[in-house]
């Protein structure tokens, strides 16, 4: 069970989990576990990996509105540091295979960090 609610913003319980912040959450997910399978293929071992990803909305007249993008800005350890170079290629990788990223109609950007 995933307790929910609207945003803050419109009145909505803070403690629980808006429709917004649950598809920026999904294309986290869904990236992170691309991103993990394609470094296991190619035995890229990673160590930590942290996303804060954020998304940018636009309201329009009507009181509705519309995501503009979310940046996935995922900080990834790896056990060998001489595989950094091969990091950028995989979230690339990992962004053209990602079900929930091919399906929205907003940009999806990624700003990897290697730690």
């Amino acid at each position: 069970m995933i307790p929910g609610s609207s945003d803050p913003a419109f009145r909505g319980d803070p403690a629980r989990w808006n429709p917004e912040e649950l598809l920026v959450a999904s294309l986290s997910q869904c990236h992170m576990l691309w991103f993990l399978h394609l470094c296991a293929m190619e035995k890229v071992v990673v160590t930590s990996y942290v996303d804060k990803p954020y998304g940018t909305m636009a309201e329009t007249p009507d009181g509705g509105g519309r995501f503009e993008e979310v940046v996935l800005r995922p900080r990834v350890g790896l056990a060998d540091s001489e595989k950094a170079d091969q990091v950028g290629r995989l979230h690339g990788r990992a962004h053209e295979l990602c079900f929930i990223a091919n399906s929205v109609n907003f940009p999806v950007r990624h700003e990897p960090v290697v730690e």
